[in-house]
């Protein structure tokens, strides 16, 4: 029997909390959980608990003490050596990822793609009208490696890396949205919908801190991925329509590599995935080590200011050293 994996995580919070009722969720319509009844001892259960043992589970009624200086919507850090919530504020609401969506984008590339092939800049890629939207700067006939664009897509956030990335996967940024939805299900995101593959602001884009944590959990495990977050700043080479070398340099817009920030002392952060517009506000995923080698994802959403984000995100990676 196939289960969801939303389901899974439901049912482990429910038995890491020790709860003896016979009540479970089984089911997900729009994110509105539905009730039913099994017994303690079936195979769904059974399943859950081992599923369990591989992530962070957060019970939907879970409060800690609210620490006043987290002033953003939602915050979270979590010791993922240990699977141990640290600080959890807010993790289920539907909120904007801005260009936090690009983990996830990041993730199909890396899983379904070989990164050595090439990809051509179209006119919809290189042409993007939004104001503000962030942009490497590619133009319409331009060539570069998978690999190249993908760092240039997650340490610079360019917006046209990210059109250039769903149309080569699936040939339109429509039909690649239909993956990104896809690989939630498959991950258990239950609360999340993407129309687009960078998170430029649409209302009907939207995600979890939760369900964020989902797709970076994925993520690190990959080297390529953590390669690339742990990278200050990417000179990208590649050709231009008319076959001339062109070259291009991205800064990393993650102040703890470039200096501008300095994580607690004993804490050491190896990257992450900074997201920026007026709706979503100023949001960071962030992975990070402590001095013991316990590994950590710590992730906020909406902060008043970039200031602001960096100055909670250190104050969660305090929760490391403790």
């Amino acid at each position: 029997m196939k289960y969801k994996r939303g389901l899974c995580i439901l049912l482990a919070g429910i038995l890491l909390t020790g709860c003896s009722s016979n009540t479970m969720y089984n089911e997900f319509e729009d994110g509105q959980q539905i009730i039913d009844f099994i017994s303690p001892d079936s195979s769904e259960i059974q399943y859950a608990d081992s599923f369990a043992k591989d992530l962070c589970v957060v019970p939907v009624n879970y409060q800690n003490k609210k620490d006043p200086f987290m002033t953003a919507k939602a915050s979270l850090i979590f010791d993922v050596t240990d699977h141990k919530i640290l600080y959890a504020d807010n993790v289920y609401e539907r909120l904007y990822p801005a260009s936090v969506t690009k983990i996830v984008t990041s993730l199909i590339a890396l899983e379904e793609c070989d990164l050595n092939e090439m990809v051509t800049i179209s006119h919809n890629a290189a042409n993007i009208t939004e104001w503000g939207a962030k942009k490497c700067g590619f133009q319409e006939g331009d060539q570069i490696k998978l690999k190249d664009l993908l760092y240039s897509f997650l340490i610079y956030s360019g917006n046209d890396a990210g059109i250039a990335i769903a149309e080569h996967i699936s040939g339109s940024v429509e039909a690649f949205a239909e993956k990104m939805n896809q690989k939630a299900k498959e991950l258990g995101a239950v609360d999340s919908h993407f129309v687009n593959p960078h998170g430029l602001h649409d209302d009907n884009h939207y995600t979890t801190i939760y369900d964020i944590y989902l797709f970076f959990e994925e993520c690190i495990k990959n080297k390529t991925f953590l390669d690339i977050i742990n990278t200050k700043g990417f000179t990208a080479h590649y050709k231009g329509a008319d076959g001339k070398s062109k070259t291009a340099f991205f800064p990393s817009t993650n102040r703890y590599l470039v200096g501008r920030e300095q994580a607690p002392e004993n804490v050491t952060v190896i990257g992450g995935k900074t997201g920026t517009t007026s709706k979503a506000g100023s949001c960071l995923t962030l992975y990070s080590k402590n001095s013991n080698g316990h590994d950590y994802i710590s992730i906020i959403f909406h902060a008043s200011t970039g200031n602001e984000l960096f100055a909670q995100m250190t104050r969660l990676l305090e929760y490391e050293s403790k």
